[in-house]
């Protein structure tokens, strides 16, 4: 095939494929075909067939289209790309490619809601192979849910050997050798001669054959990647302070802008005056956007500064007000009209409640920002034929639509160029900044419009982590827990986050109870109650979202119970516990910690955490001393389960990172209201954990089972509970609100 010469096939390979370059591979896992996203852009000579690798005379790109927000995602998709497509990390170059319905995410179908995630049988099979197919019927483009892993495990490994396969064959047609005596290593396949053929030099002969789509992946011993520990392709870049973020690009011709909305969040904004910025230097332009004012100037300081002048007229909160009313209006939530799921009610609870003497107590988790290190950021620049966005995101459809309705252009002329996030943690599945950057770059065509927040404006603005109260009640039993029964209130927090899209979701939201109902634990009389409060401050998805606040509601409610029966609270949760993988979790943190109970001395304690969440046994082992200056956090123990680790590094990252995060929100943060706004708009108000406050954190993996699960959230919900459960052995007194912070002070 000459070079001049453009393969132009519309459909592509789904599920598990690879794109090389000018030709790209693939293996059906469902049956339509979807547009090959690689099309649009393809130069003389290329060609794709799908759409996870592309092979040009310049070199090898592998396409890792979940997003990277400091997780590490981009490495994890490219290390099962090239185990089998026999090509080393320092031979490729990653990109996340364009928004396609192509990368739509498979695996957010086993958050299947009703069915726990240890459900293996018919009814929740068929129930995630449903929503699997409208994962893809809808282009569901997302990263969240701790899934990278788990989509890619198997999509991307058979992607990297339909590629090797092909590849071979490409150089059997060359060179008459046949496909069985060859091997391949290193980025070329390797003739019975020691002959090594690039896989550049292969990519056109390749395109002009069917992929091989009958292949056989590699067998764990040959693994070079999967297991080992790899070194991050991005350390030396964010040791050095030279990784570009959003907030880092540049476009010649660029005007900043900045933007002000009304501080009660969803409020009108009545009138602007902006003459006073008018008059500084710099300054642009003073613009409306929906809810306030942007400004536009020759760079993102003085942008900064005239908004300061600028005066608005601002509506009233459309919520309650002030704080004390929304923990009225969960309060409220705890009746038979609030209720909205109950997806847990084994036994008979109101007999055993009856029956014995009853534990009973109320918890609370406050509203938390997402407050990521980078401040949010977009650049948009509208001409009459295309738009560009140059944003980190997490949802680059949703990007592209909400930005084409602003701008009147068609969706596939919306063109979103996903950028290197400074962190996220939830906050980059908005699309906020997006809109107000379309907004203004409107009102300056064929002109980059880089919009950036300031960080009071971020924080002022978040869709934060629902706020939530928990009621429990539990009986013992010859020094057994009996019975537990746990009802908890907070407002939907997809209901909220779907809705600014213009999209209602039918039935109960089970991230109400999400991390409560589904652990596997055998007590027999067990109920886990689920209560709709009315919608108050905007929220949104927050690391571990609804088993965020759940996990500490839930396993510092056993805690309380186990230890009015007297018993151990580790061997209580181990022999409660009838799910194997999360019995071995608390063994080995048993093992790790050396457990042998909660006491350690004068003034000393250690609590247990545990959480299932999305999948993934967690549990934590935190040791505390009540110093005279406050409470110490000594030692942090995690270990769970994942099914196969892939990168041992990154996992063990996660795991620390997660647990220290949710440590140090339980400790020191809260989001509060009054008259409507949020309190505390910087770091100084939102406050993290200290260096000096940080434990040393060891960590452990387990790989039981067939399923392979995602480590980014599920660290973080057993945190709170492990800490505030090791206090109460050091001190006596019961944690049952957060943060931490308005009962000790830590050191």
């Amino acid at each position: 095939m000459g070079r001049g010469k453009t393969i132009a096939r519309r459909a592509f390979l789904i599920g598990s494929a690879a794109v090389v370059g000018g030709v790209a591979f693939g293996a059906y896992l469902v049956k339509r075909p979807l547009e090959n996203p690689l099309l649009a852009d393809l130069a003389e000579g290329e060609a794709a067939l799908t759409e996870y690798v592309r092979i040009t005379a310049d070199g090898v790109t592998l396409i890792t289209p979940r997003a990277d927000k400091g997780q590490g995602a981009y490495q994890v998709q490219a290390m099962l790309i090239a185990e089998e497509l026999d090509i080393d990390l320092d031979q490729v170059t990653m990109e996340p490619g364009p928004p396609a319905a192509a990368y739509y995410n498979t695996a957010l179908s086993e958050e299947a809601p009703g069915f726990m995630p240890t459900d293996d049988g018919f009814g929740a099979n068929s129930m995630r192979s449903i929503m699997q197919a409208a994962m893809k019927v809808m282009g569901v483009q997302i990263t969240g849910g701790s899934t990278t892993t788990a989509d890619a495990w198997e999509k991307l490994r058979v992607a990297g050997a339909v590629a090797r396969e092909t590849l071979k064959a490409a150089a059997a047609r060359e060179t008459g050798v046949a496909v069985a005596q060859m091997t391949t290593a290193r980025g070329a396949v390797i003739l019975p001669d020691g002959t090594k053929i690039p896989y550049v030099d292969l990519a056109e002969t390749a395109a002009d054959i069917q992929p091989v789509e009958d292949v056989t992946l590699k067998d764990p011993s040959a693994w070079r990647y999967i297991g080992k520990p790899v070194q991050r392709f991005d350390i030396a870049a964010k040791s050095t302070g030279t990784q570009d973020y959003g907030i880092d690009f540049e476009l010649d011709g660029m005007l900043h802008a900045t933007v002000v909305t009304n501080p009660r969040k969803g409020g009108a904004c009545w009138w602007i005056n902006g003459d006073e910025a008018l008059a500084m230097r710099g300054v642009q332009a003073v613009v409306p956007v929906t809810g306030g004012f942007g400004v536009i100037a020759d760079n993102t300081w003085r942008a900064f500064q005239a908004a300061k002048v600028v005066t608005a007229g601002w509506s009233k909160a459309p919520y309650a007000a002030e704080q004390a009313d929304h923990w009225a209006a969960l309060e409220a939530a705890f009746s038979k009209d609030g209720q909205d799921s109950q997806y847990r009610d084994d036994g008979d609870i109101e007999a055993a409640l009856a029956a014995g003497d009853v534990v009973q107590a109320e918890y609370r988790a406050p509203y938390l920002a997402h407050a990521p290190l980078e401040p949010i950021n977009a650049t948009v620049r509208v001409a009459a034929d295309r738009v560009d966005v140059w944003t980190g995101t997490q949802v680059p459809r949703f990007v592209q639509a909400e930005v084409a309705k602003i701008t009147g252009h068609d969706a596939d002329n919306v063109h979103v160029h996903v950028l290197v996030m400074g962190g996220s943690f939830g906050h980059r599945l908005e699309l906020d900044v997006c809109k107000q950057a379309a907004e203004i770059a409107l009102t300056v065509p064929n002109t980059p419009i880089k919009l950036t927040y300031s960080r009071e404006e971020d924080m002022a603005q978040d869709y934060t982590r629902q706020i939530a109260m928990a009621r429990m009640r539990g009986t013992v039993k010859d020094g057994q827990v009996e019975s537990l029964d746990l009802g908890i209130a907070m407002p939907s927090v997809v209901a909220s986050q779907m809705g600014r899209l213009g999209l209602s979701v039918p039935g109960p939201d089970a991230q109400i109870v999400a991390g409560a109902w589904e652990q596997p634990f055998g007590i027999p009389n067990y109920r886990v109650t689920g209560y709709r409060a009315e919608e108050l401050a905007p929220i949104s998805s927050w690391r571990s979202v609804g088993a965020s606040t759940n996990g500490f509601f839930h396993d510092c409610a056993l805690d309380e119970v186990i230890h009015a029966a007297g018993a151990d609270p580790m061997a209580e949760r181990i022999r409660l516990m009838w799910d194997d993988a999360s019995r071995a979790v608390l063994e080995a943190v048993a093992e790790l910690s050396g457990w042998d109970g909660p006491s350690m001395g004068p003034d000393r304690g250690r609590g247990v955490g545990f959480c299932m969440s999305f999948g993934v046994p967690c549990a934590e082992v935190v040791e505390v001393t009540n110093t005279e200056a406050g409470i110490k956090i000594d030692k942090v123990y995690v270990v769970s389960n994942v099914g196969q680790v892939v990168d041992p590094e990154t996992l063990a990252r996660q795991m620390s990172g997660g647990a220290l995060w949710g440590l140090g929100h339980a400790i020191s943060s809260e989001i509060t209201h009054f008259d409507g706004m949020t309190e505390q708009v910087n770091f100084d108000g939102f406050e993290a954990m200290r260096l000096y406050q940080a434990p040393q954190v060891e960590t452990r993996a387990l790989e039981l089972g067939d399923h392979v699960r995602g480590m980014g959230e599920p660290a973080v919900p057993p945190a709170a509970a492990a800490l505030a459960n090791a206090i109460f052995a050091a001190t006596g007194t019961r944690l049952r609100e957060m943060p931490f912070r308005n009962h000790f002070k830590f050191v």
